[in-house]
């Protein structure tokens, strides 16, 4: 596990949440990847938008959440991120979202390390991560 951490605070809106006041789960994945970016922003000093000219894209593989308390409009939330594994061309960055100090949504996501093909860039392909990458995390 590494041990930089990103945190964010986020206020919940009206338009995150249902009719009952919860949050969309789509909207916690939408927290999630927006951590995601600023976490690798932060730790690699690099702009979102340079990210895939300077580093390659990262593309989501996998997302899961585990909503142990709800989260309601209005509530300040707040978001701890970091990469819990780094893996030859994927990793998985862990998510824990807070209210008021108590943990509300357990989660995480899978990427990959990728490249677009040079000839078709329609086509993407996994590449190792860079270890000065990884580095930068610890």
């Amino acid at each position: 596990m590494t041990t930089f951490v990103l945190r964010r605070q986020v206020t919940v809106e009206f338009g995150h949440c249902d009719p009952a006041g919860m949050v969309f789960t789509t909207r916690l994945f939408q927290y999630f990847d927006t951590s995601t970016w600023m976490l690798f922003e932060a730790a690699l000093g690099v702009d979102q938008r340079e990210l895939p000219a300077t580093f390659g894209i990262l593309p989501l593989v996998e997302v899961q959440a585990n909503c142990v308390k709800p989260v309601m409009n209005g509530d300040v939330i707040e978001i701890a991120s970091r990469v819990r594994e780094f893996r030859r061309s994927s990793f998985h960055v862990e998510h824990r979202i807070t209210v008021g100090g108590e943990l509300a949504v357990d989660g995480g996501e899978t990427r990959v390390w990728a490249v677009r093909h040079a000839d078709d860039p329609d086509k993407i392909s996994a590449r190792p991560i860079p270890q000065d990458v990884i580095v930068r995390f610890q």
